[in-house]
């Protein structure tokens, strides 16, 4: 097989299998080329990745060693995305009943998705997180995308649990946008003890669903290993403190439709220096 032929099925290989460590002897097998051949590509692999700011390929060295990809966007491609985001964000037409925002669109979108997935996986590449959480129904393209670039499992904590899930564990939680008391329920199968467990949510305001959700974590004898939201507004008396935020609704006027953004605190927050 030719060098080109080489690299461009072991990219396709190592972007399906992201954060998974893949020995070189498995590479040599697969391409019938020596060990030497395959480390040369994975160094051509390596910098090409580094040059565009397009992702990390990290080696381990030893016996049990080998080569993993790690999803990682750069600053800039990560900035250029949240300013065109947060411009398609300022469209009046999105104004809801309420002081929220239509987003389906961007949920609904594979490339967006595509991008935030990545984003979010950049901030989380060396946390450790083992789950990724959030609750129906907004929440769950976000969580696929991200947990999809973070290679682990996700889960969604349902308002209202169904026979075909088992047995849940279930906690009440005071809704900030309607002052209620709501309650959340996840099946006790899906997130083992000992999880390191990022939070998701489209949306924001007071942050009552994001703490109901950190109530949900502690009762499985787990941690939250972060809190991330697409869109959060700047509601006085939030619920939660340590929180990542791609854009930031600065002001909503229903009466005069207007709606005002400006970039949440990913990139000052996110540590790019990888490259």
């Amino acid at each position: 097989m030719k060098r080109s032929e080489r690299l461009v099925d072991m990219t396709k290989y190592l972007l399906a299998r992201p954060h998974t460590l893949i020995s070189l002897p498995f590479f040599a097998k697969r391409y019938g080329s020596a060990k030497s051949s395959i480390s040369e590509d994975l160094s051509i692999l390596k910098h090409t990745l580094a040059a565009n700011e397009d992702g990390v390929l990290e080696t381990v060295a030893g016996a049990a060693g080998g080569v993993r990809y790690i999803p990682f966007l750069g600053k800039k491609h990560s900035e250029a995305y949240l300013k065109e985001l947060a411009d398609r964000i300022e469209d009046t037409e999105r104004i809801l009943p309420g002081g929220f925002v239509y987003l389906s669109d961007v949920l609904g979108s594979p490339s967006d998705m595509q991008r935030i997935g990545e984003m979010v996986a950049t901030h989380y590449a060396y946390k450790n997180i083992t789950a990724v959480m959030t609750i129906e129904t907004k929440g769950i393209p976000l969580a696929e995308a991200v947990s999809r670039f973070l290679n682990v499992p996700f889960v969604t904590a349902r308002k209202r649990g169904k026979v075909t899930e088992g047995a849940t564990v279930s906690v009440n939680y005071l809704s900030s946008s309607s002052s209620r008391v709501a309650k959340m329920e996840l099946p006790t199968k899906v997130l083992p003890k000992g999880s390191n467990v990022l939070i998701i949510d489209d949306f924001m305001k007071g942050g009552g669903t994001l703490t109901g959700m950190e109530g949900l974590v502690r009762e499985f004898d787990s941690t939250v290993g972060g809190i991330c939201v697409l869109c959060e507004t700047t509601h006085a008396d939030k619920m939660v403190d340590d929180y990542l935020s791609l854009v930031k609704i600065d002001e909503i006027d229903t009466e005069k439709r207007v709606i005002k953004t400006s970039l949440g605190n990913f990139l000052e927050k996110t540590d790019f220096n990888r490259f």
